[in-house]
């Protein structure tokens, strides 16, 4: 993986308070998991970033190697890798990432 793929995620993730790196886009999600964040987000009105990891091979293995997580979607916040599917639903349903979200709008 180049140090180019990298420095992208970077900056994207400065660049944005919130970012999803997922399969498809918010308006055609391409995964049941990337969907289902979607709905979580949407349901919280989050303003969020979304990235196709499906259109850059390079960015879709790039990601889980900056992130050290093996899966996609990926969920970041202010800077933070927040998690995938299950953790973004567990914080939902636990109240924790409805806090989050707000104070980073």
């Amino acid at each position: 993986m180049t140090q180019a793929i990298f420095e992208t995620i970077k900056s994207l993730i400065s660049d944005h308070k919130i970012v999803l790196f997922m399969k498809g886009t918010k308006e055609s999600p391409m995964c049941g998991f990337s969907a289902r964040v979607i709905q979580i987000l949407s349901h919280l009105n989050a303003d969020f970033f979304d990235v196709n990891v499906l259109a850059d091979e390079n960015m879709r293995e790039g990601i889980k190697q900056f992130s050290d997580w093996p899966t996609v979607p990926q969920l970041y916040i202010d800077g933070e890798f927040i998690g995938g599917c299950d953790i973004v639903t567990e914080m939902f349903t636990q109240g924790e990432l409805q806090a989050l979200i707000h104070e980073n709008q």
